[in-house]
């Protein structure tokens, strides 16, 4: 499992008082990092090979400012070319966000999806969800 813990900042709170839900997804892409990187131990958006193909993302309590939440990732399924993750929110012990998003590997020339390389699979398989 992947953690990152995230300060959110008053330019993410909304009219409402809490954290504005269009922040989640940038969130959830910041506890991505760990796994960019063993995709691309360099980072170079020239050779960058994974895209976004679904992301769902519920919402079961608000986030508000104040108080840190920590981005939890996990590798949740290992395809061919693809890799879903199973992604979670929290703030002080309360799950506030459960998420899925599904990447797909590709040639970074051409886009066109690619088998994962056996040295990330290898790795993607110690993340794996128990």
């Amino acid at each position: 499992m992947f953690t990152t813990t995230i300060e959110p900042r008053v330019s993410e709170t909304d009219g409402v008082g809490h954290i504005n839900n269009t922040t989640v997804p940038v969130w959830l892409e910041a506890g991505r990092n760990e796994l960019f990187r063993l995709f691309m131990p360099e980072p170079d958006f020239s050779r960058w090979s994974l895209l976004v193909v679904s992301t769902r993302i519920d919402f079961t309590s608000q986030i508000y400012y104040g108080e840190p939440v920590e981005v939890r990732c996990q590798v949740s399924k290992i395809g061919n070319t693809s890799l879903t993750l199973y992604e979670e929110i929290h703030q002080g012990g309360r799950l506030c966000v459960k998420a899925e998003t599904t990447y797909v590997h590709v040639d970074p020339a051409s886009k066109k999806p690619e088998p994962i390389p056996d040295r990330v699979r290898e790795q993607l398989q110690q993340h794996l969800a128990g």
